[in-house]
């Protein structure tokens, strides 16, 4: 199992911007110090009470600089919303100057306000998204290639530099709708999934439906999910239980009134599937994200609880979103931080 921070360079009222890209750097040396694996960047735009991470490439090559041995990933670089092939030359560069820390996590996100603001439909997201996957794997791993597609056409480009690693780096896609999970099963990539919207068992339900495509299509190598899910850890079940309670339902409640506002622009899921979200979000109790969301507790209910997680969804990875809600205050973080690498991850080593 690997285990790494999902990273959103949190803000927090009165916060200064230059202070959140501090308070950052320093969860980000403090997971590279504690032995955790990796950290994962968001992407996120016009979100000034909540985020200053609209520039996740840029953010990985000063994490490359300031550390040595924790891989990088991005968790998710929105795929529509930049060049595909400048998207290629700048994710082979940071491949290089991270030493081949790079993987390439990609989605489309379920939020229509970032393709607003760049005036980009988000009804072609979806078509979007996978001819840019084309040509960067065109340009990666061709030493000259044509493209003629719908949004972009090239003619015998030759990308410089190619990437670090053979062939290339690990592409990881999000996957959140039922129907994403058989197409990216089929294509045979790894994929991140979450708890946000659905129970475990609806999400073990798509996780089975991605390792049936899988199966099918004849893949070789072993399967590689990764459950991005809200940790805390506690020395006292009654400080861990407590603790996060604000700020993790702040996360859902939000979540849930973010999917209502954006649902008549949504461009794959199924009417029942959008409806069933959106009202288990907006009636979530703290009992229920308890047991169906989040992973918190002392270090041995912890284990136990990844443990359970880990056979039910044949999870490879953990990125733990240590203060989902970005109201838990930096010394707490820090503490469930050293806690879980400390206690947790050297049970599943």
């Amino acid at each position: 199992m690997e285990f790494g921070s999902f990273m959103e360079f949190h803000t927090r009222q009165g916060m200064s911007q230059h202070t959140a890209f501090s308070e950052s750097f320093k969860h980000i040396l403090q997971a590279e110090e504690f032995g955790l694996d990796g950290v994962w960047l968001a992407e996120s735009h016009f979100t000034p009470g909540r985020s200053v991470l609209s520039s996740p490439l840029i953010l990985a090559s000063a994490i490359a600089e300031r550390t040595k041995r924790i891989k990088i990933g991005t968790a998710v670089h929105i795929l529509p919303l930049a060049n595909p092939l400048k998207t290629a030359e700048e994710t082979a560069t940071l491949d290089h100057l991270s030493g081949g820390r790079f993987e390439f996590g990609i989605g489309r996100s379920g939020l229509p306000s970032s393709y607003e603001g760049f005036n980009i439909p988000y009804a072609e997201s979806r078509q979007r998204f996978f001819e840019y996957l084309d040509i960067i794997l065109k340009a990666w791993t061709k030493e000259r290639f044509s493209h003629n597609g719908k949004f972009f056409r090239f003619n015998e480009v030759c990308l410089v530099p190619k990437p670090f690693q053979s062939p290339h780096p690990v592409i990881r896609i999000a996957t959140t709708t039922t129907d994403t999970f058989p197409i990216i099963g089929k294509m045979g990539f790894p994929i991140f999934t979450g708890l946000r919207g659905l129970g475990i068992s609806e999400v073990a339900d798509q996780v089975e439906s991605y390792i049936k495509a899988w199966n099918e299509a004849n893949h070789t190598g072993p399967l590689n999910i990764f459950l991005r899910v809200p940790v805390y850890v506690a020395s006292k079940k009654d400080m861990a239980l407590r603790d996060p309670e604000a700020s993790f339902m702040r996360q859902f409640r939000r979540l849930g009134n973010q999917l209502a506002q954006s649902s008549s622009l949504t461009t794959s899921e199924t009417e029942k599937e959008r409806i069933l979200r959106i009202n288990t979000l907006a009636n979530i109790t703290w009992n229920t994200v308890l047991k169906e969301k989040v992973v918190v507790g002392t270090p041995d209910m912890v284990i136990e609880r990844l443990q359970e997680m880990k056979e039910i969804l044949h999870l490879n990875g953990i990125i733990a979103e240590f203060n989902a809600g970005e109201l838990i205050p930096p010394e707490r973080i820090e503490s469930s931080l050293k806690l879980f690498c400390s206690e947790v991850i050297p049970a599943f080593r």
